[in-house]
Order: structure tokens, then C-alpha cells, then sequence
């Protein structure tokens, strides 16, 4: 168990400064919101936390996922709650996605595909299926727009995801629930979803 304090201590700063760095922007939207400035538009908040997921997840990678696979420590596997290993960085997004949306701040963001492995990380909505489809398309410029959800008024963003390493792209080619199988690297295998709260009550 020792052996693997300074590994939890690299995984439990990463999220806890991501955690951090996010309700920063929340907190300066809400705020820009209330006093009916636009000081941070729901567009440019956006991209600084996708900026930042971004940022975090590369990190993820290469400073932590492939350097204990270098010393040969543990390797970055999908079951990874079960056995001996760190989660895959798809998994590291979706499990800080997870811990964000925890917090009562009514925002969110997760990783979605047209064609995903699991039910649960397909498209929830019309908004996100067009969404999805046009970064796809079209990767260059995010899609977005204000949607009404549960809750309230919200602002949806939804950038390309794509097959950044080889490992990714073997992963849903050779897993047995993928729908497709001919991903390359460098293709758009989805998209990451933010959701920021505009009128919520």
C-alpha cells in the first residue's frame, strides 16, 4: 500500500487543483451573471476550462501514465478500480467530471461519442448529437449555444476529442462493446461536453 502513497498524492493534487482552478471560473461567470456584465461571456469561460481539461489531461499523461509505465510501476488500465493500475486518461476526465459535478455549482463536463463504448457516454440530447456530429465534421470551431435542461438555462459547449496516441485508438478498435473499429490516430472520436449554468435558480 506504501508504494503507492506518492502515486495517490500525484492524483489527488492534479484533481484537487482542477477542482480549484474551475470553481475560480465558475465562480467569475456566476458573479459576471448577477451583475449583468458580460466580464466572462458563457463562450469565452468555456474555453479557458476546456483549455484547461485539456492541459490536465496531457499532464495526466505524460507525467504520470507514462512514466510509471517507463519504471515499470503500474500501467494505465480500464478496470482500474478492481486491479492493480491508474485509470486510462479518458477515465482521469471522466472520473474529475464526475468529482466536479458533485460540487453544487450546476456545471459539468464529460467526455460523449456518437459511437461509444458505453450507453451512459453516448449523446443525452438533440443539442448534443448535432453537437457531436458537427465536430466531427468540422473540428476547427466548437459547437455551441444555450439549451434548457433541467433546472434551468444553460450554456453547452462541445469541443473535438480526439485520438491523441496509438493507445487510444487500439483500445476501441480491439474493445469487444466498440461500434467501430477503424479509428486512427489523429481522427475525432468524440467530443468533450461543458456545461456551465446560466440562469439557475
Amino acid at each position: 500500500m506504501s508504494d503507492n502513497k506518492p502515486l495517490l498524492w500525484v492524483l489527488g493534487g492534479g484533481a484537487f487543483a482542477f477542482v480549484a482552478v474551475t470553481t475560480y471560473w465558475i465562480f467569475a461567470l456566476t458573479l459576471a451573471n448577477h451583475m449583468k456584465s458580460d466580464l466572462v461571456p458563457p463562450d469565452r469561460a468555456s474555453s479557458y476550462i476546456h483549455a484547461l481539461i485539456e492541459a490536465n489531461r496531457k499532464n495526466y499523461t505524460e507525467n504520470v501514465v507514462n512514466k510509471l509505465h517507463a519504471a515499470g510501476i503500474a500501467e494505465a488500465i480500464e478496470h482500474w478500480k478492481d486491479e492493480r493500475g491508474v485509470p486510462l486518461p479518458a477515465q482521469f476526465l471522466l472520473e474529475t467530471g464526475r468529482l466536479v459535478a458533485q460540487k453544487d455549482f450546476k456545471f459539468s463536463f464529460r467526455l460523449a461519442s456518437l459511437t461509444p463504448i458505453y450507453a451512459w457516454n453516448g449523446a443525452n440530447t438533440d443539442f448534443e448529437r448535432r453537437g457531436l456530429d458537427a465536430v466531427a465534421k468540422d473540428p476547427e470551431k466548437p459547437f455551441q449555444g444555450f439549451v434548457k435542461l433541467e433546472g434551468g438555462r444553460f450554456y453547452q459547449s462541445i469541443y473535438p476529442d480526439y485520438a491523441v496516441n496509438q493507445s487510444c485508438v487500439t483500445c476501441h478498435n480491439q474493445h469487444p462493446n466498440s461500434p467501430r473499429r477503424d479509428f486512427k490516430v489523429g481522427d475525432v472520436m468524440g467530443g468533450i461536453i461543458i456545461t456551465l449554468p446560466i440562469d439557475v435558480p
